[in-house]
């Protein structure tokens, strides 16, 4: 028995007044009426409608009942038309998942001018170091760095690809020197990043000679690229920064690149979601508001990176003034 559509009946039976008009006014037949109406009393063992051949009549278990349909079919209307809705106007609560730098880098300013558009969805953002599972219904969609997916049912679209670089304090280059090739990572401290996506004691050094893996180890591990930058301004040693965290160190002079003709660890940076049927209009204007804006935030990292590289000379050790880059005014050698 179809309880739910045989309450719409019976309150379409009382409204119309008639079993014949309410058949009528839903493209049906008296007998199915009637029929609606009996198997409900029948599951409820109450009689709802007192009938004559002339007139309708609710009992007073009927009345009662009648107010709580006509509650529950309009709490169901509601909520079928707020689903429908959700896939036009993007709206409500997006929950996303992000590792954790990724987020603090690139999600949440992409958060900011995503809802200057849709101001009308709000964001609950979880950053983790662990993949999410989707499935379970933790969040709508995830935004991780990888050097490639398993297989999954997640559906996953690409974003972009950047990668690490490493850094050094300018104090720990004046005290330790700075390598001039990557087995001269022997005799340096190196401080350790553990993320999901690579090995943390291997470095695939990516320059001129193709690529070049060293087995570090070192006396500091941390697992977020914010703690690793603190560890390395301090004077630690030498770490592996994904560009997006090292820029900002960069440019004010608190970090140094050493090995400036390297790169490590190409990272894909992915949307993941459950699937592509039915996806609300939260979740598919966000992932396509970050397909468009991500790439371009990304080039715009590796054109600063470019930058801060011309204002090197061959011979320096400390970086010229942060002040310098993206500005108008000449550097100072």
């Amino acid at each position: 028995m179809d309880t739910l559509q045989n309450m719409r009946v019976f309150v379409r039976v009382v409204e119309a007044g008639s079993f014949t008009a309410a058949a009528q006014s839903l493209n049906s037949t008296t007998g199915a009426m009637s029929r609606a109406v009996s198997e409900l009393e029948a599951h409820l063992r109450t009689r709802l409608l007192n009938r004559s051949t002339r007139r309708l009549a609710l009992t007073t278990a009927g009345e009662r009942y009648m107010e709580r349909c006509q509650q529950i079919l309009a709490d169901v209307d509601t909520a079928e038309e707020e689903a429908s809705c959700a896939h036009e106007r993007p709206s409500g609560a997006l929950r996303m998942h992000s590792f954790a730098s990724i987020g603090q880098h690139y999600v949440l300013p992409a958060i900011s001018r995503y809802r200057a558009l849709y101001p009308e969805v709000t964001v609950e953002l979880t950053l983790s170091q662990r993949m999410p599972d989707l499935f379970e219904g933790s969040a709508d969609v995830a935004v991780i760095g990888a050097s490639n997916l398993p297989n999954s049912d997640l559906v996953s679209l690409p974003l972009g690809t950047t990668f690490s670089i490493l850094c050094a304090s300018p104090a720990y280059v004046r005290t330790h020197g700075s390598p001039q090739q990557p087995g001269d990572l022997a005799h340096h401290e190196c401080l350790i990043l553990h993320t999901p996506a690579f090995p943390p004691h291997e470095w695939l050094l990516d320059g001129p000679n193709g690529g070049e893996m060293m087995e570090v180890n070192g006396p500091v591990h941390v697992n977020i690229a914010e703690s690793l930058i603190v560890a390395i301004r301090e004077g630690m040693g030498i770490g592996m920064v994904p560009l997006y965290a090292a820029i900002s160190g960069l440019r004010d002079g608190t970090l140094m690149r050493v090995l400036p003709e390297y790169t490590l660890q190409k990272m894909n940076i992915y949307a993941l979601y459950p699937s592509r049927k039915f996806i609300d209009a939260k979740t598919r204007t966000w992932v396509e508001f970050l397909r468009a804006h991500l790439p371009e935030v990304i080039a715009r990292d590796e054109a600063l990176l470019a930058e801060i590289g011309q204002l090197y000379t061959d011979d320096e050790v400390m970086p010229v003034r942060a002040c310098a880059v993206g500005s108008g005014d000449a550097a100072t050698h």
